[in-house]
């Protein structure tokens, strides 16, 4: 709202909201109808046929626009009858101050927004003495119209995604402009009357053909805001410097081989965007600037060959498409293009990536192990992404950002994008990119589609040993070394490390022993021949607090592990440990996992299993809420310890329950599922739900929570149902024991039960069942289609008894008119169950038959902030799509497309929400 709004007072921004929100409360719903006006607001792009309706105001008598401070039209109109609309409004009568013409509204078979017919502006608009906002986005002006020099009260003028090919000159004639928007558009040159604006503090060029500056622009002394991404600048006019008052500087995505020193000396500085350009030197002051960023650049690098051919700018028409969550594909084209997705991946298709036009398909999985590879010390960070046709190598590689969860702690460790090659997992080259705090991308650059997660992982360090010899050191633990002698290998092989740290007093605290001490435990991968020519030395430091000239040979134990067993072995007996004051060496023929130990203990290496599980061990607690105005939803969660606080103040406003279960321990990726008892069950069919038992997988940094409706066979209506939830280790098994008594004795890792929470169904009373009201005859219904899945009447009374009092705002949202409204509060004003279902049948029943129903239903919950409800509507729609898909395999009918293995291949998983 504060860009619709730039430049106006606070007060006068909140009466906006309110005129709009009351303006479409009383839109008339019947055709040809004129809007009602509330209060100066009047927006135009909600209402079809919005021009006609301008019209038919300004035949009034008075005039009803003559109290209008804020309008709002939408420019998907027909152009004659827009042009002609424009002319006929008196505006030097108006007292407008915010304007809006814009297109975008609608939206492209890909998901892009459209824009609008918009090509000019009468020349009376430049009467407006009053305005100070003027939107003109998303249109297809090529010069901008004479009037809009002429505007000089204006305060905030957005221009961005149109065809605008230059500014005029007569733009600086703008006295109390601070905002100025022209990004996506032509612009190949600005006007040096730019740097007359002395009031303008924000200025976005981002998204057009610059290729210079002029040096006026160092006239902006109020600037605070500036963005030049993606142009073509090549350098920056010396002027900048000048810019006393700016704090953000963007220049991404750019060609510039320098920029001016002075940058970094800049008082009110707190952000330079120097990503993806150019620059190979740089100043040593902007180098160690804290507030430099400078990733994709070539820094250090030699320059190219001059003879050899430049780099080919990225295509000034490449297409930027923004999908929407019910859009699964794409088009690529040798053009190549820009992709958003909803889920927040971002892909870009450099110009020529493919030799001939190919349609990607997507989908975001929820984490299940059979699609996550995770090491023994490995966190998920990110859904698990698939993009397909698999295996398809491009011609140029694509570029893939994915939103992660930003970590809590990052010492030696790195987030890498973990990729499926065939039949084995590898992580790519990643690089972090920062939007907004805790607002995470993991970039990578990849050359074909698979499937894509972003992990965290400890620090690997890998090089190439050549026959030669080479040395090998740890970047977070630098007294970690191995040292291949030269004739180790006959051929060039890749070797990696990784290196874990144990803190004492965990150890201590296991062992019962107040000096025991370990090393860091190291991880030695060799990818090629199984062992070396000649034995490598694997030097790793003391135990902390132990010296090699005071320590007792005796307590030193070195234990091995071989993946995948669980066992550790103490082969101290069998290599030679040389020992120096900081340091023991040994000698290997092949890799593993290697620990030294330090412990009177004499058999350490159950020991050392059970250290090694406390390493990966999680701390977590499991909590189950009912929401308060409606007992029958309830969320169950897994939250690691730290968390539990924090989540609990943010829920107990709309949830209640018993206090959280005691602490349990969990290993990341670990499966556990919650079976309701004594009387309750799961309400509805779930792609997550076996046998009346809600399946999870925990992992630590994601959200391990279910939204589930409950139900009983119990009478309700004689008392209430005290029932409970019980959470177990490990798959759903076949039978889980009612009352597990025996097995809730044991609290021990391995224990199949962890914890039990009470439930309570409240007694019904009254109406509150769920028995059909007087007055609605509820007829047999489907809506949505067979391929993507019904909603039954059965799945329409089960929305209807989760909406409660928000049902007023769902309707709305699904375009009933505000009279429809009242006359159903009317008819059932003693039954809020009765309202609800007519609303919600009544509509339903003129949906029959028609194409989208079940999306805008979706939309409509979404929208009225019930993402609860919503996410039940998709799962009850993804479970029809699986049977579907299964009843056409089972007779036959399912084409089988070798091309795309992916979700043909596995078993039918539930798809992350967007």
């Amino acid at each position: 709202m504060a860009a619709v709004v730039e430049g106006l007072e606070a007060e006068e921004a909140a009466a906006a909201e309110d005129g709009a929100r009351l303006a479409v409360e009383a839109a008339d719903a019947e055709p040809g109808a004129p809007p009602v006006l509330a209060g100066n607001w009047l927006n135009l792009d909600l209402y079809p046929g919005g021009c006609h309706r301008l019209l038919h105001l300004c035949a009034q008598q008075p005039s009803p626009l003559l109290q209008v401070e804020f309008l709002q039209l939408s420019t998907h109109e027909n152009p004659g009858l827009l042009e002609s609309t424009l002319d006929q409004v008196p505006w030097s009568q108006l007292r407008l101050r915010s304007l809006v013409l814009k297109g975008g509204q609608s939206r492209g078979a890909l998901g892009a927004c459209l824009r609008g017919t918009l090509t000019t502006l009468p020349a009376g608009l430049s009467g407006l003495a009053c305005l100070v906002h003027l939107d003109l986005s998303f249109n297809s002006l090529e010069t901008l119209p004479a009037c809009v020099p002429q505007l000089r009260g204006l305060g905030a003028l957005l221009l961005s995604y149109n065809c605008l090919s230059e500014l005029p000159e007569a733009l600086g004639a703008l006295p109390t402009l601070t905002f100025l928007a022209v990004t996506h558009n032509c612009l190949q040159r600005l006007p040096t009357a730019l740097g007359a604006l002395a009031t303008l503090q924000r200025l976005d060029l981002s998204e057009n053909l610059l290729d210079t500056l002029p040096p006026e622009i160092g006239g902006l002394s109020n600037l605070s805001e500036l963005n030049l991404a993606s142009n073509r600048l090549r350098s920056l006019p010396a002027s900048l410097v000048g810019l006393q008052s700016l704090q953000l500087l963007v220049l991404h995505s750019n060609l510039l081989t320098s920029v001016p020193a002075g940058l970094a000396h800049l008082p009110l500085l707190t952000r330079l965007d120097l990503r993806d350009n150019q620059l190979r030197n740089l100043p040593p002051e902007l180098l160690d600037a804290p507030c430099v960023c400078l990733q994709g650049n070539p820094l250090g690098e030699a320059s190219p060959d001059p003879s050899s051919p430049p780099g080919i700018p990225q295509d000034l028409e490449m297409p930027t498409l923004f999908l929407t969550s019910d859009v699964d594909s794409f088009p690529v084209t040798p053009q190549g293009c820009s992709v958003t997705m909803a889920c927040g991946v971002r892909l870009q298709f450099p110009a020529g990536a493919t030799a001939v036009p190919v349609t990607i398909h997507y989908r975001l999985w929820l984490p299940e192990p059979s699609l996550v590879s995770l090491g023994p010390h490995d966190s998920l960070l990110s859904g698990v992404l698939e993009l397909w046709p698999h295996g398809v190598a491009f011609q140029q590689d694509v570029s893939l950002r994915l939103l992660f969860v930003p970590p809590r702690a990052r010492r030696c460790h790195e987030v890498v994008v973990r990729t499926r090659s065939e039949d084995s997992w590898r992580d790519l080259e990643t690089h972090l990119e920062e939007e907004a705090p805790k607002r995470l991308w993991a970039r990578c650059q990849v050359s074909h589609f698979s499937w894509f997660l972003v992990v965290l992982r400890p620090v690997s360090n890998a090089c190439l040993v050549p026959p030669e010899g080479t040395l090998l050191c740890s970047s977070g633990h630098p007294e970690v070394k191995v040292i291949f002698p030269p004739g180790v290998t006959e051929e060039p092989c890749h070797v990696s490390m990784q290196v874990v740290r144990m803190a004492s007093r965990e150890l201590r605290a296991l062992l019962g022993e107040p000096e025991a001490a370990v090393s860091p435990l190291l991880c030695l991968t060799q990818h090629g021949p199984a062992g070396f020519l000649c034995p490598v030395t694997v030097q790793l430091p003391l135990p902390p607090g132990v010296t090699g000239f005071s320590l007792d040979r005796c307590r030193l134990h070195l234990l091995y592990r071989a993946p995948p067993a669980a066992t550790w072995d103490d082969i101290t007996g069998q290599v030679a440990l040389e020992l120096t004051h900081l340091y023991a060496r040994f000698q290997v023929t092949h890799f593993s996992w290697y620990w030294l130990w330090y412990t009177t203990k004499t058999c350490v290496e159950g020991l050392a299993r059970k250290a090694w599980e406390r390493l990966r061990l999680h701390q977590v607690n499991l909590i189950a809420l009912q929401r308060r105005r409606d007992p029958e939803q309830v969320l169950l969660q897994c939250l690691p310890r730290n968390k539990v606080d924090a989540t609990l103040r943010r829920l107990l406003e709309r949830y209640r329950g018993p206090e959280p279960s005691d602490t349990v321990e969990m290993f990341e990726g670990e499966k556990f599922f919650a079976a309701f008892e004594r009387g309750i069950e799961v309400d509805a069919e779930r792609p997550d739900c076996v046998e009346g038992r809600i399946c999870f997988v925990f992992y630590s940094h994601l959200k391990n929570v279910k939204e589930v409706y409950i139900t009983t066979s119990l009478d309700r209506e004689a008392q209430a149902v005290r029932g409970q939830v019980s959470f177990y280790r490990g798959s759903v098994p076949e039978e889980v024991p009612q009352e597990a008594e025996a097995a809730r004795q044991r609290k021990v890792v391995d224990a199949l039960w962890m914890a039990t929470l009470p439930i309570k169904l409240p007694r019904l009373r009254g109406s509150a069942g769920h028995r059909q009201g007087p007055g609605l005859s509820l007829v047999p219904l489907n809506l949505g289609d067979a391929e993507t899945g019904f909603l039954t009447q059965s799945n329409l009374l089960s929305v209807a008894r989760r909406l409660g009092p928000d049902w007023p705002a769902v309707a709305l949202h699904l375009g009933l008119p505000y009279q429809e409204l009242e006359r159903i509060r009317h008819k059932f004003r003693d039954d809020l169950d009765g309202q609800i279902r007519h609303m919600l049948f009544s509509w339903a029943e003129r949906q029959a038959g028609q194409l989208g129903a079940v999306r805008h239903l979706v939309q409509a919950l979404e929208q009225s902030d019930r993402q609860d409800v919503a996410d039940e509507v998709r799962a009850v729609l993804e479970l029809g799509h699986h049977k579907y898909q299964d009843s056409i395999r089972r007779t036959g009918l399912a084409l089988e497309d070798p091309a795309l293995p992916g979700p043909s291949a596995q078993q039918p998983l539930e798809p992350a929400q967007a």
